[in-house]
C-alpha cells in the first residue's frame, strides 16, 4: 500500500440527464391549458399531472439499477471497498446486454457466451485511462471494433432477497464452473476507517484509477440510489449539455476557445467549459447537443460550478448519456 498523503477527500455529486426538466415542463404545458369552465380546469390538470408523473420524463432518479450516491465523510463501520472502473454501466439481463437508461447494447456473441442466465450489474472496461477507446468501441453497433479487448467486470447480481456477499458469490460460483475470459467479478475487501479509506483512494489515483465505491455489509438489492453504496472521489463532476461555442484566440485562433453548456440537471444554468479540452477537441469539439462529463471544486450562488474542466463526452449506441 502506498503511503498515505493528506489531501481534503472531496467527493462526487450526482448528476441527471437533459431530458429530466419536469418543472421547467410542467410551467410551460400548463400555461396552455385554457379550459372553458372549473370543471375542465380540475379535469385536465389532474390528467396532465398523471401523465407527468408516469412518464419516464418524470422519473428524475427512477432506475431498476441500483445506484451509488455520494460519500459524505461519514465514518464507515463494516464497509466493502472496490475499485471504481471508469467504463461503460452494463446490466447483463440474462440474454442481453443494457445500458443504465434501458437501450439495448449490441455485444457480440463470444463476449456473452459463458454468462449466466441470471442477471448482473457491471461495467464494460478496458483498463484504466481508457474510457474514450472502450466508449468508441461499445458505441458501434454494426461491426466489432475490438470487443476482445474489453472485459465485464461485475460488482453485483441483482436478486433482492440476498445480500450483497450472497449475490456476489452466485456470480463467482457461475464463472467458476463457466470460464470466461471476459468477465471477472471485481474485488471486495473489508474498509477499516477513513484513514484507509484517504489512502486506498490515493493509490488508486496514483494508478490512474478513477476511485472507490463502497457498499455496506449485508446491503440488500434496492433499485434506484442507496445510502449504503457510495463512490468516492477527490473531484465532484456532473454533465452538461452543449448549446454553443466561443471562438478560440491566440494559439487556439482557427478553433473554438471554449463549449458553452448548459447543466443537465439544471438547464436554466449555462456556463463555458475551456479547460480539459485538448488540442483534438478544440478542432473537433463536441457535437450540439452532446452530453458531456466535466468537473468541478463547487458551487457558487448562482449555482455556476466553481473551475470547470471537461473530461469527456459520454455516448453509447450513437446516443448521449
Amino acid at each position: 500500500m502506498l503511503a498515505a498523503h493528506k489531501p481534503t477527500l472531496i467527493v462526487t455529486f450526482d448528476s441527471c440527464t437533459a431530458d429530466k426538466t419536469p418543472n421547467r415542463c410542467i410551467s410551460k404545458n400548463m400555461k396552455a391549458i385554457t379550459p372553458h369552465n372549473k370543471s375542465n380546469t380540475w379535469f385536465l390538470t389532474t390528467f396532465f399531472i398523471y401523465l407527468l408523473l408516469t412518464s419516464p420524463l418524470y422519473a428524475k432518479e427512477k432506475s431498476d439499477m441500483m445506484l451509488p450516491r455520494a460519500y459524505n465523510g461519514q465514518e464507515l463501520v463494516n464497509w466493502l471497498w472496490s475499485e471504481k472502473l471508469d467504463g461503460i454501466r452494463g446490466r447483463w439481463t440474462g440474454n442481453e446486454m443494457l445500458t443504465k437508461q434501458g437501450n439495448i447494447i449490441t455485444v457480440p456473441p463470444y463476449f456473452t457466451e459463458n454468462f449466466p442466465p441470471f442477471p448482473l450489474d457491471g461495467e464494460i472496461w478496458g483498463g484504466r485511462q481508457t474510457f474514450e477507446k472502450t466508449s468508441s468501441i461499445v458505441s458501434t453497433s454494426t461491426r466489432d471494433k475490438g470487443w476482445d479487448q474489453l472485459q465485464y467486470g461485475i460488482f453485483d447480481a441483482p436478486e433482492k432477497k440476498k445480500p450483497i456477499e450472497q449475490r456476489l458469490n452466485m456470480a463467482r460460483k457461475w464463472f467458476a464452473a463457466h470460464p470466461s475470459k471476459y468477465a471477472f467479478v471485481i474485488a471486495q475487501k473489508p474498509l477499516k476507517d477513513r484513514e484507509e479509506l484517504k489512502q486506498i483512494l490515493n493509490e488508486i489515483e496514483e494508478l490512474g484509477g478513477e476511485g472507490i465505491v463502497v457498499i455496506k455489509i449485508g446491503s440488500m438489492y434496492v433499485d434506484g440510489r442507496s445510502m449504503e453504496i457510495l463512490k468516492v472521489k477527490k473531484f465532484h463532476d456532473a454533465e452538461a449539455i452543449v448549446v454553443d461555442y466561443t471562438p478560440g484566440k491566440g494559439k487556439h485562433q482557427g478553433r473554438i476557445g471554449s463549449i458553452v453548456v448548459e447543466l443537465a440537471s439544471d438547464r436554466s444554468i449555462s456556463f463555458s467549459i475551456g479547460t480539459g479540452l485538448s488540442d483534438k477537441d478544440r478542432q473537433t469539439p463536441p457535437p450540439l447537443g452532446a452530453m458531456i462529463t466535466f468537473k468541478y471544486t463547487g458551487f457558487y450562488l448562482s449555482g455556476k460550478p466553481k473551475f470547470p474542466s471537461f473530461l469527456r463526452v459520454r455516448r453509447v449506441n450513437g446516443k448521449y448519456h
